[in-house]
């Protein structure tokens, strides 16, 4: 890996017309030298016409086809111009830009193939349905993987593109985040953290933790059952 690697900031942005405009400022201002991409998840408020301001790129889906097929696309636009890495974002500024040195940081130093922004995971601070459902899938993952990992839900994180697109994708919704740390640790690539805000905006979750929790397990059952998928 150079010394300068390409990296791109991936956000995928679903009504996200409210917090977009700051959200980018600030990406800005932390990582003037990295790129954002706003994968527009067919939004039906006025996020297109606020990304026609933002000076950013714009990828757009007709309709709303959910967070993993958003990821998919920024990183099929990484693939294509060739850049290095992805940061992905959420849009909805539970994720602090000015943590973005950060990552980069640790990528040209420690040479991970993956970096989660590992959060404060506290009853404290985190609301309890939160904590339990992370504690527990982190702890299950860092088991199958013999890789720590602490914050397994963490949508901020650092991926190569190299390990995006080797290893076997099958999931599109929330649960394609822990498919992505399952796969990836057991194809022997390096995930390490950098610690993040924990930062909790009252905004609407798209988040179903009963749904969401019963799709992760199947992730972890079928990685069980069928090695040759991981």
């Amino acid at each position: 890996m150079s010394n300068t690697p390409k990296i791109l900031i991936v956000v995928p942005a679903y009504n996200a017309a409210a917090t977009l405009p700051e959200l980018v400022v600030r990406c800005k201002t932390a990582a003037p030298e990295l790129p954002v991409a706003v994968v527009n998840d067919g939004s039906t408020d006025s996020t297109a016409d606020v990304l026609s301001r933002l000076g950013v790129i714009h990828l757009r889906h007709e309709h709303n086809r959910g967070k993993g097929e958003a990821l998919r696309t920024g990183f099929e636009y990484a693939r294509r111009i060739r850049f290095d890495a992805v940061i992905t974002i959420d849009a909805d500024l539970q994720h602090a830009p000015e943590s973005l040195p950060g990552f980069v940081d640790a990528y040209r130093t420690e040479q991970y193939d993956i970096i989660l922004g590992a959060r404060t995971i506290a009853l404290s601070v985190m609301p309890f349905a939160r904590w339990w459902t992370n504690k527990t899938t982190s702890w299950i993952i860092s088991q199958m993987i013999r890789q720590r990992v602490t914050d397994s839900q963490s949508g901020y994180r650092l991926i190569s593109t190299n390990v995006w697109h080797t290893i076997p994708l099958l999931t599109v919704g929330y649960d394609l985040e822990s498919e992505v740390l399952i796969k990836a640790g057991k194809m022997g690539y390096r995930i390490g953290e950098v610690p993040i805000q924990t930062i909790y905006t009252g905004s609407r979750s798209y988040i179903s933790p009963f749904a969401d929790t019963w799709r992760f397990i199947r992730v972890v059952l079928r990685n069980l059952r069928d090695p040759s998928t991981a």
